[in-house]
């Protein structure tokens, strides 16, 4: 289970930090500029060190820590490690999630409420399925795992979209860490959704790799079942360009819960320069998970 833990949050980390340096450009781009990117270089336009996560890590060590402090009821707990997080002036914080916080004024339903409004009901981004996995990790009694699931995304987002895709993807990841495979565990999980059709033909989909939470998801279903190892995960992730980062890191949460923190390149792994903060992560959320809540 901590092999398991472990590699998930690395997953994100990797994910994120590989596709850092390719996000918001075309594959055509990327191929004049990598070639094939497999390494964790940096740069980009966030101009990042190497090893260096952006948004996606950042906000899902958040909801681990919120868990952390309260895993009764973690939900003003992660509200309070968003704001603490915002307060470092990142380099990279989501439209929707930016919206949210400038509206934050002790309520999270209120201000997303008010985001939906601002933003013209936009609010179907991929910045709270990027953020979700903590939670599967911490809570194995699906009830409970589903319930903060839901309100954590509504948090920030209140289109159902993004409910949806983060219930989706934190059942996934509850049936990695019972064991099951992984091409079985999404099929059981998509079949019968919007995302069903992923499972026809394992051509890759005809959206663009974009921060649209269904696009998203359809980019990360489709990288998990086609690709044959973690790496391949996430530079498919990378080398695919748009939002890359995210897609990479939520690829990467479940890949990485898949293939293990064993299977995951010491490489890409030792690069992260969160490292010791994940490491201690993992283990208090799997202290959280066998104490049970």
């Amino acid at each position: 289970m901590r092999n398991r833990i472990l590699g998930g949050l690395f997953g994100v980390a990797v994910g994120d930090a590989l596709g850092g340096t390719t996000e918001f450009m075309s594959e055509a781009e990327i191929r004049l500029e990598y070639g094939w990117l497999e390494e964790i270089i940096g740069g980009g336009v966030w101009e990042l060190e190497a090893g260096e996560i952006t948004d996606d890590t950042a906000m899902t060590i958040a909801v681990a820590r919120g868990i952390l402090q309260n895993p009764g009821d973690p939900i003003e707990a992660i509200g309070e490690h968003f704001l603490r997080w915002r307060a470092t002036n990142p380099k990279d914080i989501g439209n929707i999630i930016r919206t949210v916080f400038d509206l934050y004024d002790g309520s999270w339903s209120k201000a997303a409420r008010l985001a939906g409004v601002l933003l013209g009901g936009k609010t179907a981004g991929n910045g709270t399925l990027m953020r979700c996995l903590p939670i599967a990790l911490a809570y194995k009694e699906a009830a409970i795992m589903e319930e903060v699931t839901k309100r954590q995304s509504e948090m920030t987002h209140e289109d159902p979209l993004a409910t949806e895709a983060c219930l989706i993807y934190n059942r996934i990841a509850k049936r990695l860490l019972q064991g099951d495979q992984l091409t079985p565990a999404i099929r059981a999980e998509i079949s019968g959704t919007r995302y069903e059709e992923l499972l026809l033909n394992g051509g890759a989909p005809a959206s663009l790799p974009d921060g649209f939470v269904v696009h998203t998801m359809q980019w990360v279903i489709h990288h998990l079942l086609t690709a044959e190892s973690f790496a391949e995960v996430v530079q498919r992730a990378a080398n695919g360009g748009g939002d890359s980062d995210t897609i990479g890191a939520i690829a990467g949460g479940l890949a990485g819960l898949y293939w293990g923190y064993d299977g995951i390149l010491p490489k890409y792994s030792d690069k992260i320069l969160l490292r010791q903060e994940l490491m201690e992560l993992g283990d208090a959320l799997l202290a959280v998970r066998e104490r049970g809540h």
